[in-house]
């Protein structure tokens, strides 16, 4: 359980199977059935909205893994223009992020500035993010305004924490890894168990 000045308290990541979200609730805002054998995922009451953050390329690929817990939601994405975004979200409502992000400050200063310009128009119930670069901007405006946020590690980094993964650490409402040996990597992780 995790609270976070003053906002609500967070049963941090559940358990998701390659499905999608199973198992116990990630949030207090976000709920799924115990019996995840048989039953959808299921939002909670208060949840219609998540916004979902990631790079192009394996960071995008995880977050489309569990389409079965957000595609109840309405859902608002922020990746970049590139032509698997364009292809695996075509017909969702997607923002375009400044590109690319790695050793990238002018990007990231410009990735801030359009995070403070959506983030509270967009308005939120949740962020979600797999990384990298990107999601930083989005969780540090996202915790300014009180917005949860939940970032789940990459599957393919299993020895050290990687730069994102330890800038959202610290601003991240919830925080899930997929493989075990990660967990003595990030205090206060969640194992959920990998997603793809």
């Amino acid at each position: 359980m995790i609270r976070r000045r003053g906002a609500p308290i967070i049963t941090a990541c559940g358990r998701i199977r390659r499905s999608g979200l199973g198992g116990r609730p990630w949030s207090a805002h976000i709920r799924v059935p115990a019996d995840v054998g048989t039953a959808e995922p299921t939002p909670a009451p208060g949840v219609s909205h998540v916004m979902l953050v990631a790079s192009t390329g394996g960071h995008l690929a995880q977050l489309i893994a569990l389409a079965d817990w957000w595609r109840p939601l309405r859902r608002t994405w922020v990746t970049f223009d590139k032509a698997d975004a364009r292809s695996l979200l075509l017909g969702e409502e997607v923002i375009y992020a400044h590109h690319p992000t790695t050793r990238n400050l002018r990007n990231a200063a410009r990735n801030l500035a359009l995070a403070r310009r959506v983030l509270p128009g967009v308005a939120p119930d949740l962020v979600v993010s797999t990384g990298a670069g990107v999601a930083v901007p989005f969780f540090l405006v996202a915790r300014s305004l009180r917005i949860p946020t939940l970032y789940l590690e990459v599957y393919d980094r299993i020895d050290s924490p990687t730069v994102t993964g330890r800038l959202c650490r610290p601003i991240s409402t919830a925080f899930c890894v997929q493989w075990r040996e990660q967990l003595s990597l990030y205090s206060g992780a969640e194992y959920v168990g990998p997603v793809v």
